[in-house]
């Protein structure tokens, strides 16, 4: 039986993220990639033409997402708490999933392989991204749940997020959740 198509690019996707976040950009082979969604080594080039295709599929794609689940999080409304956690939520809910993780750590690892009109783009996606935590963080100023908004408040936000793929384990004993509220509770005042 042959695979749909679109499916097949998406597996190769998400087996080019695994690799790459596992053995490095420079080390995946194109076979490597074919081996793992149980093509012949030339197959992959039916969607991709290059690895540099694939790499920039990867992290496009996964910043994609990632945007998305943030953004619908944001869009459902609420106090201005209550935003800023549903974002929370939904940020580590696709950092910490499977393809998540790979995502993240191809992103943060092997992003600079790309070329520069890719890592522009995927610097635009970045910045897009950015800014709807930036609005968050302002609305919490102006509700009065945190003192400072600043570019560097959403830096550290982010690297703080972005790092718990270095140490989140599903069976570690913290749900995303109960990690979410955590986080939640040690940036934002108290409920008064």
């Amino acid at each position: 039986m042959i695979k749909d198509e679109p499916n097949r690019r998406a597996e190769i996707v998400r087996a080019a993220s695994r690799l790459f976040a596992e053995k490095g950009y420079a080390a995946t082979t194109i076979r490597d990639i074919a081996r793992a969604v149980d093509m012949q080594s030339g197959s992959p080039f039916y969607h991709f033409k290059t690895k540099h295709d694939m790499l920039k599929a990867v992290v496009l794609e996964g910043m994609t997402i990632i945007t998305r689940a943030v953004g619908a999080a944001a869009a459902q409304g609420g106090t201005a708490r209550e935003v800023f956690d549903a974002m929370l939520l939904a940020h580590l809910e696709q950092l910490l999933a499977e393809d998540g993780r790979h995502f993240a750590a191809t992103l943060l690892h092997e992003s600079h392989h790309l070329d520069p009109a890719a890592l522009a783009e995927l610097i635009e996606q970045k910045d897009a991204y950015e800014a709807l935590w930036q609005k968050a963080l302002r609305d919490l100023k102006r509700s009065g749940v945190i003192e400072d908004d600043s570019r560097v408040t959403r830096l550290l936000l982010m690297g703080a997020l972005n790092w718990t793929v270095q140490w989140y384990r599903p069976n570690g004993g913290r749900t995303v959740k109960q990690i979410a509220r955590q986080i939640s509770g040690m940036l934002l005042k108290p409920v008064g």
